[in-house]
């Protein structure tokens, strides 16, 4: 069964976000920390932080789209702490 949702991921280089979504969390952090992913390549090793899970692929890519609108830090802080999107409070 796959799992939909969207992730983030922290760098431990330069301790920024990543925002994605995927139906299959671990192989998707595999491919970030051995380089496959050319937009996070230059930012490893990478560190999961939270998988918010969607009913399908469609609306988690929806989903990380609209989360990638908030730019801010303390946005995304609070999206891992408390494991939901800004826009379900």
């Amino acid at each position: 069964m796959k799992n939909f949702g969207v992730y983030i991921l922290e760098s431990q280089k330069n301790n920024r976000y990543y925002i994605g979504s995927t139906d299959n969390i671990e192989r998707r952090i595999v491919e970030h920390n051995i380089g496959k992913v050319i937009s996070t390549r230059n930012t490893r090793p990478w560190v999961f932080k939270v998988f918010i899970r969607c009913n399908s692929l469609g609306e988690a890519k929806s989903n990380e789209y609209r989360l990638k609108k908030y730019k801010r830090r303390d946005i995304l802080e609070k999206v891992i702490k408390d494991r939901m999107f800004p826009w379900d409070y």
